[in-house]
């Protein structure tokens, strides 16, 4: 029964084409030729989506025993990558053929029926009644129909069988989520905070599963820098001349390298921008699917921004292009920042705009002018500029660098350098520069493709702390995670606070605490003790001993104690978030 009502749910959506069609066209061409044409056309595109789409829930289920979610969402990003596999693995030329023979078949076989539905005649103002009667249907699925109905068994096999294909693709193309109980290996959620809790001090006395509260201490006096992190859009680690590239193509970051504490062994969570702004405001391992910034329910959660707010900063996050692009408007706003885009700079203050927003000196010029007037009010600032410019189409304003714009990365690069190094210029011209920490550091690296899994070559992501009045020049050569630096930073200015970060502060972390976090929408990896873990869809593991340099990497057989714990972080991160658990906590301000 709950099938059915799944499958009338996909119908309401598919005949609103055909309804619309008989609405719009008077009774008087019923029957004609031209109007049989279209009706019988229609008909074969329904027929043969609705075998072709048989067949693939057939080969989706064959991979993964369950229908249409995150990961066929996922497949359309990915498209070189799954139609080669799909070519190399199924005869697509040959099931292609046939199901066009099969549905041009059906389609003849059912001409006469559909003509004759052709030759009754039906005035527009009882076409208008069909029509509104056809149409609640589809827009009552939308609102009443729950996708979790079919979640009505114990046996998951059952709960899936009930669902329908399409249904569940809409659904997951809008909901961009992939259910880690479901995909990946578990362990009971008591174990898994049993293991995290082991490394991390929590709050004593309440062991509830939903308490991961860690109660941060500093036996020093709070400093009351202010904060300034700059977020470079797809910055490797190897384009920096300090971690050994030859092309001379950030003299500047080099400069601030020398002059402030450069990070050797850093490593990105992700491949996009969303994770990176996820792990460097929720300071927590990626889940699976989509980022936290792009889903629902992500409002009031526990940030670095809302913390820097606890404290009575002014917590700001600026963006050079519209901020409606991957909701970063909606989900910084949403949660302890203030939000600052494109749309605050007049067309007389931009030098040069591309599809992204505008060249990475305007957006500094920008960023100058709200922090000029937070100290003129009298409030420390914490700030998270995000760049554009190191981005196709590498486009920039001319005569900046000794490369032409629209040549490749390498000129976006050197102009991002530019920037950077004409902003820090410029700072150091402000009364507040001598009080504020700089922090430079990519969202993801430049690309993400190698010939394993997860190369962590790909990666590798710079990272500077600059604050000359405040901290030594050096290299930190510890394996730190993207959702380290935030607690870091914490940490740097002696800040007291309750936390719900599983990142850590790197200045205080043993030995054998250094790990890592690396992933793809569906493959998530855990580096630690040189070994790499990664959990995939259909509860597969494998362990790997990587090559850091060059991202090859060597199968070996795992281990239980870094499966367990792999198992628990990524397990737990996605337990906290369905279940409620990164929701805004209290800290005094001090």
């Amino acid at each position: 029964m709950i099938g059915l009502l799944y499958d009338l749910a996909a119908a309401s959506y598919a005949i609103i084409p055909l309804v619309l069609y008989l609405w719009i066209f008077p009774s008087r061409w019923y029957g004609k030729k031209l109007n049989r044409i279209l009706l019988i056309s229609y008909f074969f595109v329904v027929i043969i989506t609705l075998l072709f789409n048989a067949v693939s829930e057939c080969i989706f289920w064959e991979e993964f025993s369950v229908r249409y979610n995150f990961i066929a969402v996922d497949y359309l990003v990915y498209t070189t990558e799954v139609i080669g596999n799909i070519r190399q693995s199924y005869p697509v030329n040959t099931l292609l053929t046939i199901l066009v023979i099969v549905s041009t078949l059906i389609t003849y076989l059912l001409r006469e029926k559909v003509w004759q539905s052709t030759t009754i005649p039906m005035r527009f103002t009882k076409r208008s009644k069909f029509l509104l009667l056809f149409l609640i249907a589809p827009i009552a699925t939308y609102f009443l129909v729950s996708h979790n109905w079919k979640n009505h068994s114990r046996n998951q096999y059952v709960n899936e069988l009930s669902g329908n294909g399409m249904f569940d693709f809409g659904f997951a193309f809008w909901h961009n989520q992939l259910d880690y109980d479901t995909f990946y290996k578990t362990v009971p959620i008591k174990k898994a905070l049993s293991i995290i809790r082991k490394n991390l001090e929590f709050v004593p006395g309440d062991q509830r599963d939903r308490n991961t509260i860690r109660n941060i201490t500093s036996d020093s006096v709070e400093k009351r820098m202010n904060v300034v992190m700059i977020s470079v859009e797809s910055l490797s680690a190897e384009f920096l001349g300090s971690y050994g590239n030859m092309q001379g193509i950030t003299p500047n970051l080099d400069s601030l390298a020398k002059e402030g504490l450069l990070f050797t062994n850093l490593y990105a969570s992700g491949t996009r921008t969303v994770r990176g702004l996820e792990a460097l405001s929720l300071c927590i391992p990626p889940t699976p699917g989509q980022s936290i910034l792009k889903r629902q329910d992500n409002k009031n959660l526990f940030t670095l921004g809302s913390v820097f707010r606890s404290k009575g900063y002014n917590s700001r996050f600026i963006y050079g292009g519209y901020g409606y692009f991957d909701n970063m408007n909606e989900f910084f706003s949403q949660n302890g920042y203030e939000v600052t885009d494109r749309n605050a700079l007049s067309e007389k203050e931009i030098h040069y705009e591309n599809t992204w927003g505008v060249a990475d000196e305007d957006l500094f010029t920008l960023s100058l002018r709200e922090l000029d007037k937070d100290y003129k009010n009298g409030k420390p600032f914490f700030a998270q500029i995000m760049t554009v410019s190191n981005h196709r189409p590498y486009t920039y304003p001319e005569g900046r660098i000794d490369i032409p714009s629209h040549t490749g990365r390498e000129g976006a690069v050197k102009y991002t350098d530019y920037a950077i190094g004409r902003f820090i210029r410029e700072a150091k011209l402000k009364p507040w520069f001598k009080n504020t920490l700089f922090v430079i550091v990519a969202d993801h690296c430049a690309s993400s493709a190698g010939k394993v899994e997860l190369p962590v070559d790909k990666y590798h992501i710079p990272m500077i702390m600059y604050a000359p009045k405040h901290i030594k020049p050096g290299k930190f050569e510890k394996l730190v995670a993207q959702i380290d630096i935030g607690p870091s930073i914490l940490g740097l200015l002696n800040f007291s606070y309750l936390s719900k970060f599983f990142g850590q502060d790197v200045f205080k972390m043993k030995d054998e605490q250094q790990r890592a976090f690396i992933s793809t929408y569906q493959s998530l990896g855990y580096i630690k003790n040189n070994k790499l873990l990664i959990l995939d869809p259909n509860k597969k593991l494998s362990t790997f001993i990587p090559n850091f340099k060059t991202g090859a990497s060597k199968s070996i057989p795992p281990e239980r104690w870094l499966t367990d714990e792999a198992i628990a972080n990524y397990q737990l991160a996605s337990y906290l978030y369905s279940n409620g658990g990164y929701q805004m906590i209290s800290n005094s301000t001090k």
